[in-house]
């Protein structure tokens, strides 16, 4: 028998819209990237673009908002498990990082791609 809890889309919508809200109140980096989404979306709405690449962007954009809320979690986690310095929630930390780096790279690689597509033309 699966120990699975008995969820509704209501109670998984509500979860994940508190999930956010306490992003948004508690990781500064989390409102920094959503603060630079609102920009991109500003910036995309005043480029002549077309929708492929409006999509890479925004898809790229939403990519380091992702990113950055699982490694929220898991330092949330990590902070749950342990106060004292533990050389595996060093760990769990830093690959959590190195993620969000790699998303922002993904995000500038995505506009330096939709730049050169402009100059192409």
């Amino acid at each position: 028998m699966k120990n699975s809890p008995k969820y509704n889309l209501f109670k998984n919508t509500k979860y994940a819209i508190d999930g956010f809200l306490i992003a948004l109140k508690t990781e500064s980096s989390f409102k920094l990237e959503l603060f630079l989404f609102a920009i991109t979306l500003i910036v995309l709405w005043f480029l002549d673009l077309n929708t492929n690449l409006n999509f890479i962007i925004i898809v790229a954009s939403l990519l380091v908002l992702l990113i950055e809320l699982i490694n929220s979690a898991i330092e949330t986690v990590v902070d749950m498990i342990t106060v004292k310095y533990n050389k595996l929630a060093k760990k769990a930390k830093d690959i959590g990082s190195a993620a969000v780096m790699i998303s922002i790279s993904i995000y500038v690689m995505s506009w330096l791609f939709v730049i050169w597509s402009i100059y192409e033309k």
